[in-house]
């Protein structure tokens, strides 16, 4: 029997642009669903506050989108995740998902050399990411490479030009980069620069993000719980992929959703 909640849409929250990235790996995955993006961008970045205050700030966000009606959240941010996705889970019925650094898919790839985990400070401070580090390191050395001020130069819709260049430059000149095989993106605004990080690592350097397995797994637990929205016409969805998002944008709306609306137009996806 069809589940009634499977028409709901899905939640997506993030402080801002980089849950965007995680957004649309989603609606490939799973084109017939419907959406709601949160992006808290008059708190944005969440990588350099007190644990407790994102925490608070993810719980309101998580708050507005149980009212507006959802059947499972993406917390599509790793700062967030790591503050507050076990009190979210104790305090929602429905599946929520968290974002955390691709740390096994890097190790499983066997490839000889140290990991480098990019992340925000909060994120790399977490109790759930040290946790994780904990499980591979043994098997492999994981150095953490704490971002500061990346978010923001994305956020404000640089993610190319010499300030990324710059940025990146001074955040990789400590970094022995032979004595590295691979580049993990601990947070999802870095996916948008994927590519200038992919230069600045260099042709040796595998970088690999959480966003495809993220996508695969909400799946996963949708077809476990139920939760599926099919749709009833018959054949693969055309492209450009038309996507059906509402989003609540907490400050600077009309040029944060040109920005938004630009990001998933160069991956295949019309918002209707």
């Amino acid at each position: 029997m069809k589940n009634p909640m499977s028409k709901l849409p899905i939640g997506i929250l993030d402080s801002g642009i980089g849950g965007i990235s995680v957004l649309a790996d989603i609606i490939k995955i799973l084109p017939y669903e419907k959406f709601i993006y949160f992006a808290d961008t008059l708190n944005c970045p969440y990588g350099n506050k007190p644990e407790n205050v994102v925490k608070s700030l993810t719980i309101r966000a998580v708050e507005i989108l149980s009212l507006a009606g959802i059947k499972s959240l993406v917390i599509a941010c790793n700062t967030a995740t790591s503050a507050a996705v076990n009190e979210v889970r104790r305090m929602f019925d429905f599946p929520v998902i968290g974002m955390e650094p691709a740390i096994k898919p890097a190790v499983e790839l066997g490839l000889k050399g140290k990991i480098l985990i990019m992340a925000t400070p909060l994120t790399l401070k977490s109790k759930k990411f040290n946790t994780l580090v904990c499980q591979y390191q043994l098997l492999t050395e994981i150095v953490p490479l704490a971002c500061e001020g990346l978010v923001e130069i994305i956020e404000r819709g640089r993610a190319q030009g010499q300030e990324i260049e710059d940025c990146l430059s001074r955040l990789f000149s400590p970094i022995h980069k032979e004595n590295f095989a691979a580049i993990v993106l601990g947070c999802t605004h870095f996916v948008l620069i994927k590519k200038e990080i992919e230069k600045m690592a260099g042709k040796e350097i595998v970088v690999i993000d959480g966003n495809c397995g993220t996508a695969k797994n909400l799946k996963t637990i949708l077809q476990k719980e139920n939760l599926l929205r099919y749709n009833t016409d018959e054949g693969k969805p055309q492209i450009p992929l038309k996507a059906h998002i509402k989003f609540y944008i907490t400050a600077n709306e009309s040029e944060v959703m040109t920005k938004y609306t630009q990001l998933l137009q160069n991956e295949g996806i019309v918002c209707v």
